[in-house]
């Protein structure tokens, strides 16, 4: 499957504005034979803490276009948005941070984000996400996480048997853009699986600049593509039968002892 990574630079709350960014970069990876296209965390609006002000009931002004976008340009979407529901589309108490996959028949799917970012106050106002999903997209088994659950190696555990891609959608921050390199590239190699990152570029309301650095490595740590610093669209072919080759010619997954004691 071919798949494209949007690295979007992204105004700050304004829904309209980043639709019609989007629009732009979603055409082009259409025009690029891409099937997949993968937005950052809260494409919308930012990562704004102002989730009674942001975020969007199922159904919504961006679940719609998203739901335009992938029909008109035959995308499946995996996109990251601020809702007032959880994973299974239930009202939420607090407002969700999740990622939606949009196919081109107009079909969502979500997941919410299952660690809030604590160390900017995101646990208190985001719910937590309780529940890791694995979609499969023409015949790719992708599991997505969003921003901060990066650091957390337990999900990504928890999925590698079943999984040929982890899709991360993010709002990574420059001075921890070193950290958002290693671990995009540890997680590949400790799952032997693809590991595509999509993070924002620009500087957000709060003062925080972003560098992209969004990238796709191979089941073996390669970096297939990355960029930084610049609106972009990235283009990566993601076979799972390179999965598969790589966990067979070294079956380190098999000798896992998820049970030993301390």
């Amino acid at each position: 499957m071919r798949v494209a990574l949007l690295q979007m630079d992204l105004a700050w709350e304004n829904w309209k504005s980043n639709h019609a960014g989007a629009a732009k970069l979603l055409k082009r990876a259409a025009d690029e034979g891409a099937s997949l296209a993968l937005l950052p965390e809260m494409f919308a609006t930012g990562f704004s803490m102002d989730g009674a002000k942001i975020a969007q009931p199922p159904g919504g002004p961006s679940e719609r276009w998203l739901r335009g976008m992938a029909r008109g340009l035959g995308l499946h979407l995996i996109a990251g948005l601020a809702e007032t529901c959880d994973a299974s589309g239930a009202p939420s108490a607090l407002p969700c941070n999740n990622a939606l996959w949009v196919t081109p028949e107009g079909e969502v799917s979500r997941f919410t984000k299952l660690h809030p970012f604590s160390f900017a106050g995101e646990d208190a106002v985001y719910a937590k996400g309780s529940k890791v999903v694995t979609w499969t997209i023409e015949g790719l088994r992708v599991t997505p996480l969003v921003c901060y659950d990066l650091r957390f190696p337990e999900p990504f555990r928890l999925a590698a048997d079943g999984t040929d891609l982890f899709a991360v959608v993010a709002n990574w921050p420059e001075r921890r853009r070193h950290h958002w390199r290693l671990l995009l590239q540890a997680r590949a190699v400790e799952n032997l699986c693809y590991v595509a990152g999509v993070n924002r570029v620009g500087e957000d309301g709060k003062g925080n600049r972003h560098m992209g650095d969004s990238s796709v490595t191979s089941p073996w740590g390669e970096t297939l593509v990355s960029a930084a610093e610049t609106e972009t669209v990235l283009i990566a072919d993601i076979d799972p039968a390179v999965v598969a080759d790589a966990r067979a010619k070294f079956p380190a997954l098999d000798d896992r002892r998820p049970g030993y004691a301390r």
